[in-house]
């Protein structure tokens, strides 16, 4: 069942079959060609699996997770692929990376989403942990989804990872997160997760050592 729905997944994403100036892949979703420019010398402008198997679910999902009118925000949004599925599928979106990865990722949703949206998405500096009540104030900002793919990985800001997933959530606020598991210490981060947020695991994918989860706050996944 697992390399089934892997397989599934994989034939979602196609190439150019000729080269072209700009590196980009392709990908069908939410019945839309979806075309995704990288650039190859940072880890935020690729596409990783997790990506694909967040916009996976949120299409075949969609009745169960209605995205129509709801406000979402990506953190890490890196090329926009999850962004772009959310906003064709009705979201109002606000996809978010570091300053160095907001051109190519404004760049994609514009060229993906102009005139085939109910809510035209934005694009939003947020580097994690910082200024976070100047740039999405806790009285202001509502999100009814936080999503997030492969933002766990070897890099030093898991502290200030945890922290923005604590301030951009609110008490019926739900995060979709893909996760690749890699490193031990990495993997740990979702222990520490779990002492702010319930935790369940909705999809696993052991062939791309990849888990889907859905969270909440404490004490409001039932409520």
């Amino acid at each position: 069942e697992d390399e089934r729905i892997v397989a599934e997944i994989m034939e979602r994403r196609f190439f150019p079959d000729h080269i072209a100036y700009k590196t980009w892949e392709g990908f069908h979703f939410a019945g839309h060609e979806i075309r995704i420019t990288e650039a190859t010398d940072c880890y935020g402008a690729v596409v990783w699996p997790s990506a694909l198997v967040l916009c996976y679910f949120l299409e075949t999902h969609s009745k169960q997770c209605n995205l129509v009118d709801k406000n979402v925000i990506e953190i890490g949004a890196g090329t926009g692929l999850v962004s772009i599925v959310a906003s064709l599928l009705g979201a109002f979106v606000t996809a978010t990376d570091l300053p160095e990865l907001l051109g190519n990722l404004q760049y994609n949703i514009f060229q993906n989403t102009k005139q085939k949206c109910k809510h035209q998405p934005c694009v939003k500096e947020l580097s994690w942990g910082i200024d976070l009540e100047k740039n999405f104030p806790r009285s202001s900002c509502h999100f009814d989804y936080i999503m997030a793919a492969d933002v766990v990985y070897h890099h030093p800001f898991l502290d200030e990872l945890l922290l923005t997933f604590d301030h951009l959530c609110k008490n019926d606020t739900v995060i979709l997160w893909a996760m690749k598991f890699r490193l031990e210490n990495e993997n740990r981060f979702v222990d520490r997760f779990q002492t702010l947020f319930d935790l369940e695991m909705i999809s696993n994918f052991p062939s791309l050592n990849i888990a889907l989860f859905k969270a909440m706050r404490k004490g409001r996944m039932k409520a």
